[in-house]
């Protein structure tokens, strides 16, 4: 039987990082891609040779051909121009869409039938412009945001609370922007939710809401510390996760930019919402009954994905 074949669109510090993963959870073989073809070729043999060290099998190679891809499984996308110290995410969107399209030109004709994980910022406008120029099934085109931006949540919650990583449950909607949405009702600690926490003394509001906001301004807060470019090891695994639910159908709930029709009442744009993936690609949308004060911030984070995906339709 053969091995599957992931794909990754870009070969720079989240491609990198992605290859390596793919390597040592042993997910398929790993074609790197990249426009600047040394680089993916480079890291591509650095990789084999460790694979060698690690008596790993796979086969990793570098290209700046997208017939390389023919056959991938999975194409998980982080080409593009990366953000910088001042630079918003809705800066890299012309710069951006014009790498989206040629990558969607290349996956439609080698990897049609590729589960696509787009990674490249300004996120939910890059993974609408992908499917929109890709024409793949929406079941095969997801935007990963939500895992990332909910781990973040994690963390700074079990660093607070000083409870184990692996009992905090975070969830977050909405933008992959500053207003995207912590749903604090329906995170938790152990299985208690983080408003009971908060009356139990456990948890004081103002910390809470400071975790919040920080985990809104994340990336940002990463971007400038680095100084020169911005996440790469947590997106990576972030993607990796939404991959391997895919590649051996284990039906995770994880929060993902995935394309809407009717639900939450909007159409013809991705959110981040939940969403079941599996071996038929995103097999379901759950739809959370939101609260008021819930409902009137998802609202506000989709306009402001609305406004970035009206300036891509505006530029085609």
């Amino acid at each position: 039987m053969s091995r599957r074949k992931i794909a990754l669109i870009g070969a720079g510090n989240i491609g990198g990082t992605l290859a390596l993963l793919s390597m040592q959870r042993q997910l398929g073989d790993v074609t790197l891609f990249d426009v600047f073809g040394g680089t993916a070729k480079g890291k591509a043999l650095d990789l084999s040779q460790m694979a060698s060290l690690a008596g790993n099998d796979m086969h990793l190679k570098g290209t700046d051909s997208y017939a390389d891809i023919k056959g991938a499984d999975v194409c998980i996308i982080t080409a593009g121009f990366p953000r910088k110290p001042g630079m918003g995410r809705e800066d890299l969107l012309q710069k951006n869409l014009e790498v989206m399209k040629q990558v969607a030109s290349g996956v439609r004709e080698y990897a049609p039938k590729a589960f696509c994980v787009v990674v490249t910022n300004p996120l939910d406008a890059m993974v609408y412009a992908f499917h929109k120029a890709s024409n793949l099934p929406k079941s095969h085109v997801v935007g990963m945001a939500g895992v990332l931006d909910s781990t973040r949540f994690r963390m700074f919650l079990s660093e607070e609370l000083q409870i184990s990583r692996n009992d905090i449950q975070a969830f977050v909607l909405g933008g992959h922007g500053d207003d995207m949405v912590p749903l604090t009702r329906f995170s938790n600690a152990g299985g208690i939710p983080l408003p009971q926490l908060v009356e139990m003394g456990m948890l004081k509001q103002d910390k809470l809401d400071a975790m919040v906001e920080r985990t809104r301004k994340g990336g940002g807060e990463i971007v400038q510390l680095l100084g020169n470019g911005s996440a790469f090891y947590t997106p990576a695994l972030s993607a990796i996760e939404m991959a391997e639910s895919y590649l051996y159908d284990q039906k995770r709930l994880l929060p993902c930019a995935t394309y809407l029709e009717g639900e939450y009442g909007y159409n013809n744009i991705f959110a981040g919402v939940p969403i079941i993936i599996g071996a038929n690609g995103v097999e379901k949308v759950v739809e959370l009954q939101l609260e008021p004060n819930e409902k009137e911030a998802f609202e506000r984070s989709m306009a402001s994905v609305q406004k970035t995906v009206d300036e891509v339709n505006a530029f085609n």
